[in-house]
């Protein structure tokens, strides 16, 4: 039976912009429909970090009870259904299966059940909410920027939820002489060059290399033994594959207070992608299809212009196109990856049907990437 729920997601952070959870919302005709979804999704579950599950518009009824929950999750509850007979039936299911709960659109006045204990209390700032009076952490969401993070911490919120870190940063400037290293680096492999005139580049810069080996030898490549040294990468691996691990050192490369949301958000996507465009690219283009998403926050991450990081590397038209024009035959796929994070799923689905994706491919690969992304931070 094919699924008829999408999940979309969002980052949580703390004051300090450090992940704390990875947020899931669960688009579905009904509850049931999410249940069945969530179930078939266990294999892939991200375990790096707690995962908060809202049900989107739905009321959350006992049939959630038939989701066999993980252990790192906390259920969302809306303000707005706590008087529900179906809602209050089921929390205190929740509570006595040790499942946490969040109290989601908290408004001054909500009258909350006195026998729950909320994990943390998510306001829509949109509508003026102060952390005032919420229970448990508090939570901002709704930010549109940096700068409005930085006043929501300042007013007494313990942190955010969503993409406000995409947008306030500073203006584009330079490439800095570390991430021009790399990309130096990149176009070595990309080009073919001697192993030893690579080797030269890694050894101006040990933790460079350090950080190479240690994203190659992750638990996301599989392989069967340990990698030891560029050369011995390259014998196993080969340049094309290479790629894609190299590409990883520029993205990691930032040390932006918003590094790591920016991070896990490019990496995520790279390996969506990847996933989703198995039966569309053999294993070559699936690489570039990788890049695309790593590098489709670049701009952000190393704080210049997208053109200006793309004019010193050597990469196939089809990134590039995609990344700079939004054009070629990986744009539908970035789109795609992006869509992924809305909170409403509209855009999601009308992107799905357009590549003739099911859903459950494209939630098994939102939930893969995530999970790959989370493990390289570790």
């Amino acid at each position: 039976m094919s699924q008829t729920t999408l999940l979309t997601r969002e980052p949580v952070v703390n004051k300090n912009r450090a992940i704390t959870a990875n947020r899931l919302i669960a688009h579905g005709p009904n509850v049931a429909a999410v249940v069945e979804t969530l179930n078939a999704l266990g294999d892939v579950w991200p375990t790096h970090h707690p995962v908060f599950v809202s049900l989107g518009r739905l009321v959350p009824t006992l049939e959630l009870m038939d989701w066999k929950i993980p252990d790192n999750t906390t259920i969302e509850i809306p303000a707005q259904t706590l008087a529900h007979p179906q809602t209050q039936a089921l929390m205190p299911r929740l509570r006595d299966s040790g499942v946490p709960m969040n109290l989601t659109w908290f408004a001054a006045g909500t009258a909350l059940p006195p026998d729950i204990d909320w994990r943390f209390a998510i306001l829509d700032v949109r509508r003026g909410m102060a952390p005032a009076g919420a229970p448990g952490l508090k939570l901002a969401w709704g930010l549109p920027d940096v700068n409005a993070f930085r006043q929501a911490v300042g007013a007494g919120f313990d942190g955010a939820s969503g993409w406000f870190f995409l947008h306030g940063n500073p203006p584009a400037k330079e490439l800095s002489p570390g991430h021009a290293q790399i990309v130096r680096l990149l176009n070595l492999v990309r080009n073919n060059a001697e192993i030893r005139d690579i080797e030269n580049v890694l050894k101006q810069d040990v933790a460079l290399s350090y950080k190479l080996l240690r994203y190659i030898n992750s638990a996301g490549f599989g392989l069967m033994c340990e990698i030891q040294s560029f050369r011995h990468a390259v014998s196993i691996l080969g340049y094309n594959a290479l790629n894609k691990w190299l590409s990883l050192l520029l993205v990691t490369a930032s040390r932006d207070p918003s590094a790591p949301s920016m991070m896990q958000t490019a990496i995520a996507r790279g390996r969506f992608m990847e996933e989703v465009g198995t039966s569309y690219f053999d294993a070559s283009e699936r690489d570039n299809l990788f890049i695309t998403g790593a590098f489709s926050l670049l701009h952000l991450l190393l704080g210049t212009s997208m053109q200006a990081v793309l004019d010193e590397m050597n990469l196939p038209a089809s990134v590039t196109d995609a990344l700079v024009h939004g054009e070629g035959e990986f744009a539908p796929f970035l789109r795609l990856a992006q869509h992924c994070e809305a909170f409403d799923g509209a855009g999601l689905n009308k992107a799905a049907e357009a590549l003739h994706l099911p859903f459950d491919r494209i939630n098994r690969a939102l939930l893969t990437g995530l999970a790959f992304a989370d493990s390289l931070q570790a």
